[in-house]
């Protein structure tokens, strides 16, 4: 199992001191984290893209370029690059830079994104919300197949042999290749793309129970093997929120003044229902998406959930609202020295297959 941080640097007024850090304070913060994480040994810290007040990265790729040059091994990427309103050439170009800055540890995660507000901000209408992410995607695959393209499409100038540059260093199995994920957030029609691309895949699950995704990771594997691809060799992996503390009840009662005032936001805009304690002790319950508590509890949800989806990483994001410096450090320092180790012992001992249902 592979283990990340993801975030999009939150500046929210803290809710238990209606204090707050500005955009230089956040942004210095996430670079400490992710120099702990690298140390630590965690293996993946991904950067979301947000255009809003309440987050500070929205331009995770020159965010992620300051990581490069001061971490050694961790892997550093988006989580994720709105492609739809992003020109995939740019994007290619950035991410192939981030690459070499790294000595090949970049990864560039693809997704339509939660939020709508980078339409609007960059000119592009919402009525092409899946033709533009379908034709960007189609492009960004092939300028990391060549670094000369002639291409054609609706939302982009043509490109006539092109010379595309500067290109990645890539992967041991895949050299001179940029890593392109797709993210969903449960959308069957992604998961099928994915499958049937032979991308690995991203399944961001922030409420529920993660074991309802196990039809969608089925979907994804039968599609890559009736695509012809090797399902043993595709990544899964899945995103949410989660924080770590010594002791259950406290980290619990830690977190939730965070992951409430998120969610209560979130949910005013979009008409959910306005989240309460029960709802939350609910989700940091065995079965709930929270990966909250003690360093046990989160390795055992963590194994659980394994059982249900077979994912080969789970990502944590564990910043909502703007999670004091101090906590955040001591989580990510529990999630990699004592939940990693659990959960790799006990998934070893396993040594289960990828289930296809």
């Amino acid at each position: 199992m592979e283990f990340g941080i993801y975030s999009f640097g939150d500046i929210d007024l803290d809710p238990t001191t209606s204090q707050g850090v500005g955009a230089e304070q956040q942004l210095a913060n996430t670079i400490e984290r992710i120099k702990l994480a690298d140390r630590a040994g965690l293996d993946y810290f991904g950067l979301g893209e947000h255009h809003r007040p309440d987050y500070a990265i929205s331009a995770p790729a020159t965010v992620l370029a300051a990581a490069a040059a001061v971490t050694e091994r961790i892997r550093i990427g988006s989580a994720v690059t709105v492609l739809s309103t992003e020109d995939p050439v740019r994007v290619f170009q950035q991410f192939s830079t981030i690459d070499l800055l790294s000595h090949g540890r970049a990864e560039l995660v693809a997704g339509r994104g939660s939020f709508i507000e980078s339409f609007p901000l960059f000119g592009a209408n919402l009525a092409d919300y899946d033709a533009l992410y379908a034709e960007k995607l189609e492009l960004l695959l092939a300028l990391n197949e060549s670094e000369r393209i002639t291409w054609q499409g609706q939302f982009r100038p043509p490109l006539d042999d092109a010379l595309i540059l500067p290109r990645p260093i890539g992967t041991p199995e895949n050299p001179g290749k940029l890593d392109i994920w797709i993210a969903t957030g449960g959308n069957p029609q992604s998961s099928a793309r994915a499958g049937m691309l032979g991308l690995p895949v991203s399944y961001a699950i922030i409420g529920g129970y993660p074991e309802r995704f196990a039809p969608l990771f089925d979907l994804y594997r039968r599609a890559a093997t009736q695509s012809g691809h090797d399902v043993s060799t595709l990544t899964t992996a899945i995103a949410g929120p989660g924080f770590i503390g010594t002791g259950s009840k406290a980290a619990k009662d830690a977190f939730f003044p965070y992951w409430a005032t998120s969610m209560s936001r979130i949910s005013k805009e979009r008409g959910f229902p306005t989240p309460t304690r029960e709802s939350y002790d609910e989700m940091t319950g065995p079965r709930g998406a929270i990966f909250g508590g003690s360093p046990n509890e989160v390795a055992d949800k963590i194994i659980a959930t394994h059982g249900h989806l077979g994912n080969d990483r789970v990502g944590l994001q564990m910043d909502w609202s703007g999670v004091p410096q101090p906590l955040m450090m001591q989580s990510i320092e529990l999630f990699a020295t004592e939940v990693a180790p659990q959960v790799n012992k006990e998934l070893g001992a396993r040594k289960q297959p990828v289930p296809i249902g």
